[in-house]
């Protein structure tokens, strides 16, 4: 509780800051540790940190649950777990050291499991956060079965301070698991590689996460075995492949998940100064996209489920076209360089592109006059119409 009880003030102060920006129209951009400022459309406004609201609350590790303050880094909390044997299984991306448990969940960015374990908006429990007027409100709780009113803890995941301003998050955390393998096969085509996970997908096998990427001409796909040790040995045995994870090279196969996990392998690394890095967000069993001539890529995770794609930023029609006829969507999450950004909102793109798109946005503005009426906080970040 003495986390609780040293946020009592700065609390009040955020609170404070934003009734009187809202009194005079002031915009103010909401920062945590910063780590995601590349993201989405220019940022704008007087800071408003965080970081100030830094601790856990609470942490049960027999309920499976962890309440931490938002400006809490994200490192320190995976540490705390990780010294009980558990986890977030949605493995965040972090993006830095910088990363705050507040930013982790307003981003609502998931990492390598996320098509297996769900994403960050399906283990927050609960959440405080403080409105466009100033007010504290608390939603959800700390338990599962928490079904009074609507679901606005989950809400926010994915609403990048846009809605407000999220003070604490009450979170399911899970066991980290006891077996892990992970398997490579050379030599497999794009269409192989989707083949093959799609089909496992359907099978009784703890899959976990997978990456496929070409290099050199050539294809390989990497999968991530997690669950009880029979169930990993099995499927080891069942699926083939050549197994990394000796001891002498566990360290090093975790840090390479880690650098999947924040978008920091070589083939991201890599990219040419005049492209940018596309997400094309695709059912997983999709069959292989062709991209345009001046394309890279792609770099598939979420068992195909997620696309990478570097190019220019004039090949945003094309990916956006691709993507759309695929049932998906295709957005920009990095610019050519750390002082762009992007010229235009995704978020506006899918408004204009169908009535589902329209309806969204829609619902989107109604959102934001509810919970922020002056449309005060971060500004512009997802749409350039609020």
């Amino acid at each position: 509780m003495q986390a609780m009880d040293s946020a009592t003030r700065p609390i009040k102060d955020i609170s404070d800051r934003i009734r009187a920006a809202a009194s005079d129209k002031t915009p103010l951009r909401i920062c945590g540790g910063g780590s995601k400022d590349f993201y989405g459309l220019r940022l704008q406004g007087k800071t408003l940190s965080t970081r100030a609201l830094s601790g856990i609350v609470s942490y049960e590790p027999s309920e499976l649950v962890i309440t931490a303050l938002a400006g809490t880094p994200l490192a320190e909390l995976e540490a705390l777990l990780a010294s009980q044997g558990q986890c977030l299984a949605f493995e965040p991306p972090h993006f830095g050291a910088a990363s705050t448990v507040g930013g982790m969940v307003a981003a609502g960015l998931s990492g390598p499991a996320r098509a297996n374990v769900g994403a960050v908006r399906d283990f927050v429990l609960g959440l405080e956060m403080i409105n466009g007027q100033g007010e504290v409100l608390r939603y959800g709780g700390q338990v599962m079965k928490n079904v009074a009113g609507y679901d606005v803890s989950r809400l926010m995941a994915g609403s990048w301070g846009t809605l407000g301003v999220i003070t604490e998050v009450s979170l399911k955390v899970l066991p980290t698991a006891p077996a892990e393998a992970t398997l490579r096969f050379d030599s497999c085509s794009q269409k192989q590689a989707l083949d093959w996970l799609n089909h496992w997908g359907g099978q009784p096998l703890p899959l976990n996460a997978s990456n496929w990427l070409e290099e050199d001409g050539k294809g390989t796909l990497y999968l991530r075995l997690r669950g009880a040790h029979a169930a990993v040995q099995a499927a080891t045995l069942r699926l083939g492949g050549e197994r990394l994870d000796s001891d002498a090279n566990r360290e090093v196969l975790a840090a390479d998940w880690n650098a999947s996990r924040d978008l920091s392998l070589p083939w991201f690394q890599q990219r040419s100064a005049d492209h940018c890095l596309w997400r094309l967000s695709v059912p997983a069993a999709t069959a292989p996209l062709q991209l345009p001539a001046e394309a890279k890529g792609p770099f598939i995770d979420w068992h195909g489920a997620q696309r990478w794609v570097q190019a220019p930023r004039a090949s945003a029609g094309a990916l956006q076209q691709l993507a759309h006829a695929a049932g998906g969507s295709a957005s920009l999450l990095r610019a050519e360089s750390a002082s762009e950004i992007s010229a235009t909102s995704d978020f506006d793109t899918y408004a204009q592109s169908s009535a589902a798109g329209r309806t969204s946005a829609l619902l989107h503005a109604r959102l934001k006059q509810a919970f922020d009426p002056a449309g005060i906080l971060n500004v512009g970040r997802l749409s350039a119409n609020w």
